[in-house]
C-alpha cells in the first residue's frame, strides 16, 4: 500500500492524466470548428454579425445547444425545404456540407464562442412602445431580458437581426416553418406569431426586442 502521504501526488497524477486526452479533443475540436467557419463567414462575416444581401442572420455568440439543433434540422430537412423559405434553401446545403455530427458540434462550438454582434437595425415603421406590450407573451420562453432559456428551446433575441426575427415570424404565421411534425419547437412558436395580427404588428415587438442589450 502506498504511504498516505503520496495518496494526493498519486490523485493528482491520475487527474492529469485522464484530463490531457480531455484538452487535446477541445483543442481539436476547437480547430476543427475554426476551420469549418471559414467557410460560413462567406455569408455570415468574419464576425458572424450576419449580412442581409445574403439573407444570412447573425449569429456571433448564440449558445451551443441552439446552433446544433438548428443546424441538424437543416441537415434532416425540417428546416429549409418549402418552396417560400429562401433563406433555408440558402442554408441547408451548407448544412449539409457538414458530414458528420462532429463537424455539427464543432462549428457550434466555434459560433457560440464569438462575442455577440448586435446588427444595425435595417426595419423602419416599428414602435418600441407599442412593442413592449406586444412583447408580453414572448416573455415566458424568451424571458423579459431576451436572453433565451435552454430548457424550453427558446433562443436569445438580443443579438438577432431585426430582418431575420420579422422573416422568421412570418414564416411561423404561415406555416413556412413550424408545421414539420418532427420540429417541435418549431411548433411552439406558430401560436405565439399568430398572436401577431400584422406585419406592423411584428415591427412593433421586434423595435421593442432591439432595445434589450446582450
Amino acid at each position: 500500500m502506498a504511504p498516505m502521504w503520496r495518496l494526493p501526488t498519486l490523485a493528482a497524477a491520475l487527474a492529469l492524466l485522464l484530463a490531457a486526452p480531455a484538452g487535446r479533443a477541445a483543442d481539436e475540436a476547437n480547430g476543427r470548428g475554426r476551420e469549418l467557419w471559414g467557410f460560413c463567414q462567406q455569408c455570415h462575416g468574419a464576425d458572424g454579425g450576419g449580412t442581409p444581401l445574403y439573407l444570412a442572420p447573425s449569429i456571433a455568440g448564440l449558445p451551443t445547444w441552439y446552433v446544433e439543433r438548428e443546424l441538424r434540422n437543416f441537415h434532416e430537412g425540417i428546416r429549409g425545404t418549402h418552396f417560400d423559405d429562401v433563406s433555408g434553401m440558402r442554408m441547408r446545403p451548407m448544412a449539409l456540407w457538414l458530414r458528420t455530427d462532429a463537424d455539427i458540434v464543432a462549428v457550434a462550438g466555434y459560433v457560440a464562442s464569438l462575442p455577440p454582434v448586435k446588427p444595425a437595425p435595417v426595419l423602419a415603421g416599428g414602435s418600441a412602445a407599442a412593442g413592449a406590450a406586444l412583447y408580453a407573451p414572448c416573455i415566458a420562453c424568451h424571458g423579459a431580458d431576451g436572453r433565451g432559456n435552454e430548457q424550453l428551446g427558446a433562443p436569445p433575441l438580443t443579438h438577432a437581426s431585426d430582418w431575420y426575427m420579422l422573416t422568421q415570424l412570418q414564416h411561423f404565421k404561415q406555416g413556412v416553418r413550424g408545421s414539420d411534425p418532427r420540429d417541435v419547437k418549431g411548433a411552439l412558436m406558430v401560436p405565439m406569431a399568430k398572436l401577431l395580427p400584422d406585419e406592423q404588428a411584428m415591427k412593433n415587438v421586434i423595435a421593442y426586442i432591439t432595445t434589450l442589450e446582450p
